[in-house]
């Protein structure tokens, strides 16, 4: 289990955080393996050749696109390296690409009122309350559980809200990982208004002290203009409950979706002013590299990273490691 919360914390102990970040870096440099042996693998070729000319510039950039970088941001990065690498033999350029590329995915990291990786930040007065979105089949439901596992062994209350009232299964689902979790759902009858849900979960917690309030929302397509606009309903209400609230959008994205992805992004982040990606399934993709075109187009961090199946198999999502992991030789 990595720790989650002891990532986000100021002023925590030195050596205990270098052994976080040491267990960060592991999972994240698994979870990228398949996205390091998918189209990005051609990196690692390319940056072997012995001549910086145009065959090698069409094919970084070729290769970037085909990652899931997106052509916009790569004819970018292309222009930025040529302007920048004067003089400079294929393993200079791929250092300025390293640096672009971990450039790109911390640029974004103030964001939200929880996981604010910027100093000088202090949190919010408990309960926490993070709104958590996303498609149908993006992992958003276990995501949810796997989130709050890690607070929970970290010594915080959690209480669980099921707003996806669509479908009757979904709060099933939710019920069953609050048992699994021995963490209270609050939850109305299938078809009942997802915001009374939310508005009922935030009194709840705040009369039993919970740390943090999890609320789950129905999975939906980004097409669905009637429902994106429910989630602004549901934000709204959640803002009248509790002062500064929801502290957290959480957007939940299958890594496995490529470029879609980003589409996805931009809908909600519409809808709901997202402030960090989940990015579940990372283990299990070879299309990662979709979190720079959500990092540089929309500017919204990814804070965390599906590592695995099991409960446990969540961990801060580290840009240096992720990129490593793509670039590395070995």
């Amino acid at each position: 289990m990595v720790r989650l919360l002891s990532r986000f914390r100021r002023g925590s102990d030195a050596r205990q955080q270098q052994e976080q970040d040491a267990e960060v870096r592991d999972a994240i440099t698994r979870s990228a393996a398949n996205t390091r042996g998918g189209q990005l693998s051609a990196l690692r070729r390319i940056f072997k050749r012995n001549k910086v000319d145009d065959d090698f510039w069409e094919e970084l950039e070729e290769t970037l696109i085909l990652g899931d970088v997106g052509g916009a941001n790569s004819a970018r990065w292309i222009e930025e390296l040529q302007r920048e690498s004067a003089g400079l033999d294929a393993s200079g350029v791929r250092d300025l690409l390293r640096s672009r590329m971990i450039a790109s995915l911390d640029r974004p990291s103030s964001s939200g009122a929880l996981w604010d990786t910027t100093d000088g930040q202090s949190a919010p007065e408990t309960p926490h309350v993070v709104l958590v979105v996303g498609v149908n089949g993006a992992g958003k439901t276990t995501s949810i559980a796997k989130l709050a596992h890690a607070y929970q062994e970290e010594g915080q209350s959690v209480l669980l809200a099921a707003a996806d009232t669509f479908r009757a299964a979904a709060i099933e689902q939710l019920q069953t990982w609050g048992g699994r979790l021995d963490a209270p759902v609050i939850a109305h009858q299938p078809g009942s208004d997802p915001g009374a849900v939310a508005y009922d979960a935030i009194e709840a917690a705040v009369s039993r002290g919970a740390d943090l309030v999890l609320i789950d929302t129905a999975g939906r397509l980004q097409t669905q203009k009637n429902l994106m606009a429910e989630l602004g309903k549901v934000r709204r209400v959640i803002e009248s409950k509790h002062a500064g609230a929801p502290h957290e959008v959480l957007l939940v994205i299958d890594a496995t979706s490529g470029q879609n992805a980003l589409s996805q992004a931009r809908q909600f982040s519409d809808a709901t002013d997202v402030t960090a990606v989940c990015l579940a399934k990372l283990d299990g993709t070879s299309k990662g590299g979709i979190v720079f075109a959500i990092a540089e187009e929309l500017g919204i961090p990814v804070r965390f990273a599906g590592t695995g199946e099991q409960l446990g198999d969540i961990a801060p999502f580290d840009a240096t490691a992720f990129v490593d992991a793509l670039l590395t030789d070995d």
